[in-house]
């Protein structure tokens, strides 16, 4: 009966703090699953652009181009071959113009770190949570962590989006065509291919979001941890107690 009894402590030892790492957490792997499904839809991303060129010539030739792209949008390193309609050359090396690796980048980065951050303060909340809740000083740097994680997650989904938006302009096979200055002249015919899918993408700029009011809504349950919000609450049940005394005193007079 006591072994029975001690496993039932420990049973809702461990439910009372998984309950309180979901508050700590809304759910113990929501942080870390969303944090895989942003980078992880970023990082993995890749697209096809293209278009059609038919030279004037005799020979009725039509040339396909089809551009590949993808994480981490460096499209100014990415090469296609414009073909030429005259007897000198066949083709010529183009680029595709931008470079969008800045927001691409910090977003998987910070997605990544975020995911190891996660999954190491819910082992220490879990495992070691009475060290977690004697030393005062973890509460308060996880605090300012997690806030800190709040704001790039809101900067790096903005900045994100903004990028993904010049991509799809800088992908458009319209955008490739306008490019290409045999498509300017009479020697030639050009037609624009299908629109590259960026489903993926605007997928990891929902999920960035999602991570930002999944990190908002967390400030809290943190800063409930720390000796800041004790503090609040001791000023006013002293605040309550005298104001209870002075109204006993004067009752009594």
């Amino acid at each position: 009966m006591a072994a029975s009894t001690d496993y039932k402590v420990n049973t809702t030892g461990e439910i009372a703090k998984a309950d309180k790492a979901r508050g700590y957490l809304w759910s113990p792997m929501s942080h870390p699953l969303f944090a895989i499904f942003a980078f992880g839809s970023c990082g993995s991303y890749s697209g096809e652009t293209g278009a059609t060129v038919r030279c004037n010539n005799e020979a009725k030739d039509v040339s396909a181009i089809i551009v590949a792209f993808g994480y981490p949008f460096r499209l100014n390193r990415v090469q296609y071959e414009m073909p030429l309609c005259d007897d000198e050359s066949t083709s010529k090396t183009m680029h595709l113009m931008g470079d969008f690796s800045a927001p691409a980048e910090f977003f998987v980065t910070l997605g990544i770190f975020s995911f190891f951050y996660t999954i190491a303060a819910l082992v220490v909340y879990l495992r070691f949570h009475k060290l977690y809740t004697e030393n005062r000083r973890f509460p308060l740097v996880d605090f300012c962590v997690t806030v800190s994680f709040t704001f790039f997650w809101l900067v790096a989904a903005a900045a994100w989006g903004k990028g993904l938006t010049d991509v799809k302009g800088a992908t458009r096979p319209s955008s490739l065509t306008a490019a290409m200055s045999v498509c300017h002249g009479e020697e030639a015919v050009c037609s624009a291919g299908a629109t590259p899918s960026m489903g993926l993408a605007n997928i990891s700029v929902l999920f960035g979001f999602i991570n930002f009011f999944l990190w908002a809504g967390n400030c809290w349950f943190v800063f409930k941890e720390t000796p800041w919000h004790g503090q609040g609450q001791d000023q006013g049940q002293g605040a309550s107690t005298e104001s209870a005394a002075e109204q006993g005193a004067v009752e009594k007079q």
